[in-house]
């Protein structure tokens, strides 16, 4: 996810490693407690040893994740805030991407990140930051995010939503969104970017309606003013319909046998057929924003 490969102790590594090793925990000890035919059947065709299941979770509580006191923020590796911040504003607009016109070993001495690399981290795993933390580090990232992948606008914006920059999260949806219509990287004719299409979509959804889902939990806690976003979702086999329109969202279960929600910390219960509306008021809003 960026430019400097050669690193220890990445930070979205480190912290992808660890939700994997808990949802591994977890998932067996679902199955051992659930079924023990099952979780038999698992042991014997992998081999697993019951100690393996305490390993990885000793695994994942001993993970280190860096962090700067000083800074407040995670750096993205050991050695990040060691080097000298590479300067973007003085860069020639001919120079980008910069991969294409420097040496690696060049970029790799630099802070400068092609792509979303810890801001990606603080949107899988939103619910493990507080909003301030979230905000210190993408407010230090931002300024250093080149944007020539087109992987990364959609992130961008998707955090500057969930913090509450307004500004920055349409900014960001709006580069994502145009990639291909206003041929952003003059390589259209080479083929669409379907990653950036698909994260448009993403932007939309938990961006600007502030999906989430977090142990199976299907959240929605919208931070901007939206007019006529409307969106079809497929949850566990059933088919909803979320609308945005001004201070009113709903909720419309088109297909399924019922299907619980929660919109901003509240839990909504839906019957197929039955639209739930919820008003979300500017002050509301507001007083939700981070800053």
């Amino acid at each position: 996810m960026n430019n400097t490969t050669v690193v220890n102790n990445n930070t979205y590594t480190n912290l992808m490693a660890r939700e994997n090793l808990l949802c591994a925990v977890w998932a067996v000890n679902l199955l051992r407690n659930e079924s023990l035919a099952h979780f038999a059947a698992l042991k014997h065709r992998t081999k697993l040893e019951d100690h393996e299941i305490d390993d990885w979770q000793r695994a994942a509580d001993r993970m280190y994740i860096p962090y700067d006191e000083l800074l407040g923020i995670h750096p993205q590796d050991d050695s990040f805030l060691d080097r000298k911040v590479w300067d973007l504003e003085n860069t020639p607009p001919d120079k980008f991407p910069l991969l294409l016109h420097y040496h690696p070993l060049v970029i790799y001495r630099h802070q400068v990140l092609k792509q979303a690399d810890v801001v990606l981290a603080l949107f899988l795993l939103s619910n493990q930051f507080s909003k301030e933390q979230m905000a210190r580090d993408f407010d230090y990232y931002d300024p250093l995010t080149t944007g020539d992948s087109s992987l990364s606008a959609c992130i961008q914006s998707i955090v500057a939503a969930d913090i509450g920059y307004e500004d920055k999260a349409l900014e960001y949806l709006r580069y994502a969104l145009l990639m291909d219509l206003a041929d952003v990287g003059g390589n259209v004719k080479d083929g669409c970017h379907i990653a950036s299409m698909g994260g448009t979509w993403m932007a939309m959804t938990y961006g600007l309606a502030g999906m989430r889902d977090h142990g199976g939990q299907i959240s929605f806690d919208p931070k901007i003013p939206v007019e006529n976003l409307r969106f079809h979702l497929t949850i566990r086999g059933q088919k909803l319909i979320v609308s945005i329109n001004g201070d009113w969202m709903t909720y419309l279960l088109r297909e399924g046998s019922g299907l619980s929600i929660w919109h901003r910390g509240k839990e909504l219960r839906l019957k197929e057929g039955v639209p739930v509306t919820e008003k979300l008021s500017a002050l509301d809003i507001a007083e939700l924003n981070y800053g």
